[in-house]
Formats: structure tokens, C-alpha cells, sequence
């Protein structure tokens, strides 16, 4: 495993009772850059990040971070590891505000989250992490805002914050554009830029603006295996890719250069 390898996975399998969803997948995630996982539904995207840390155990194969063998691991200690995942869904504290979320995901890095004893007020040390990871992520001016009263774009805005907060080596965002409006897909492309210039960003991703625009390799996934990878300049120009798609994607595929 080379030193600009973040993670890689070899073989890694997948099957359910005979259903082989993810199929001797080899992956290099390079430190650094923004990696995409692309493909049609049901491709195993989400399955192949489910495997990474480790909500779901592989059938077979191994997965490697930073050089060590991470396959028999919990999640727990992947996190540790400094492998953090977002989801499909927003999950944020509805009902904290802006500012709180953040201070519960700091807390949580400083594992003190069980400490019910301490006084609210011995969080307030954490204030100035938590406005400065607010203000990279843009949110700055709500952080008095509860969270329910965000827009959808906003919270997935906040909830990369609270990512950031539990001090990533590797970022997983699975669809961090789903459901969102122009405007927000717009905002927050800037912000995975923004936020992957010191960092390794692995994103699952439908929005194929979003991911030529911003991803350094592409992993196009078909029927759980590797299908094809490169830069999006050569993946979407490969025959196979294309066949795969078909359609509408087709259409996106061009549409996107």
C-alpha cells in the first residue's frame, strides 16, 4: 500500500443468501483528492460504503487504512481510525440549535460525552471550535438557529460540520445532493470543494454535474462489480459506462462536460 493510498479494499465481496451484491471490488481512495462512486440503482454503492465501516461485515476480501487491516474492526473503531461517514438522510439534532449540534459532535471527539454531571456551561470551551468549523461550512450566521428551521441544504451543511468535527482523515458523504434544489447542489459542491482541500473526501453521488465538476477519480460501479475508473473525462467516454447507463443517465453523462 503506497503512502498516497488512504484506504484500499481488495476483493471485497458482498452476498446475501446467493445475491451477490458487491463483487471483488478493488478501490485506492489517493489522500487528498475527492473520490466518486457512481452507478446505476442498485449498482451496490451504499452497500460498498456499508462494508467500508463496517455496518455490514464482508463475505470475503480486505479492507486497508492508512496500511493497517481494517476488515474485522467494529465501526467504533474505525471512527477512532478517523473513517466518518454522512448519510442519505439528514441526521441532525432537529430541536439543538446550530451551534449545539457542532458542540455535541465535539464533545463526542473528546469522548465526554456520558459525563451528566458536568454543567452545561463546561461545554462553552468548545464555542470556538464550534464557530470556526460553523463559518468553514458557511453557517456562521446561523448558529443561534435551530436546526429544524434550516433549510434541507443548510442541514446537510450542518451536518458535514458535525463531520468535520470529529477530526476526519477520510470523509464519507453518501449522496450529499439528494433531493436538493439547484441552488443548494450549487452551495453545497462549493462546500465538498471547500472542505476537501486539506482532506480525502469518498462520495456516493447521482449528480453527475456535481461529480464532474469536482471529483479527481471515478469509480463507476455495475451489478456490485468495478466497472470502470479514471478521471470523469475518460469514464464518461468508456463504451461500457455508457451502455450502462443508458437513457436519461446517458443523457446526463454527456450533458455534464
Amino acid at each position: 500500500m503506497s503512502d498516497d493510498t488512504i484506504l484500499e479494499t481488495r476483493k471485497l465481496t458482498k452476498e446475501f443468501k446467493g445475491f451477490v451484491a458487491v463483487s471483488e471490488v478493488d478501490l485506492k481512495v489517493r489522500r487528498g483528492t475527492i473520490h466518486a462512486l457512481i452507478g446505476p440503482n442498485g449498482a451496490g454503492k451504499t452497500t460498498c460504503f456499508n462494508l467500508l465501516t463496517k455496518f455490514l461485515a464482508p463475505t470475503r476480501g480486505q479492507i486497508l487504512f492508512e496500511g493497517h487491516d481494517i476488515t474485522a474492526e467494529s465501526p467504533s473503531h474505525i471512527a477512532r481510525r478517523g473513517v466518518i461517514r454522512s448519510f442519505q438522510i439528514s441526521s441532525v439534532f432537529p430541536h439543538l440549535t446550530v451551534l449545539e449540534n457542532v458542540r455535541v459532535a465535539l464533545q463526542r471527539s473528546l469522548r465526554t460525552s456520558f459525563h451528566f454531571w458536568r454543567p452545561e456551561r463546561s461545554l462553552d470551551g468548545l464555542n470556538e471550535r464550534a464557530l470556526a468549523l460553523l463559518q468553514e461550512v458557511d453557517l456562521s450566521p446561523y448558529a443561534g438557529v435551530t436546526a429544524v428551521e434550516l433549510s434541507y441544504g443548510r442541514k446537510r451543511a450542518l451536518e458535514i460540520a458535525t463531520t468535520l468535527a470529529m477530526n476526519p482523515k477520510l470523509m464519507l458523504l453518501d449522496e450529499p445532493t439528494q433531493g436538493m434544489g439547484l441552488e443548494d447542489v450549487d452551495r453545497t459542491r462549493a462546500l465538498i470543494k471547500k472542505v476537501a482541500a486539506d482532506r480525502t473526501v469518498l462520495m456516493v453521488e447521482h449528480n453527475m454535474s456535481v461529480v464532474s465538476s469536482i471529483a479527481d477519480t471515478i469509480t463507476v460501479l455495475q451489478r456490485g462489480a468495478t466497472l470502470a475508473e479514471g478521471p470523469y473525462e475518460v469514464v464518461s467516454r468508456d463504451p461500457a459506462v455508457i451502455e450502462a447507463y443508458m437513457g436519461t443517465a446517458q443523457t446526463a453523462l454527456a450533458g455534464a462536460h
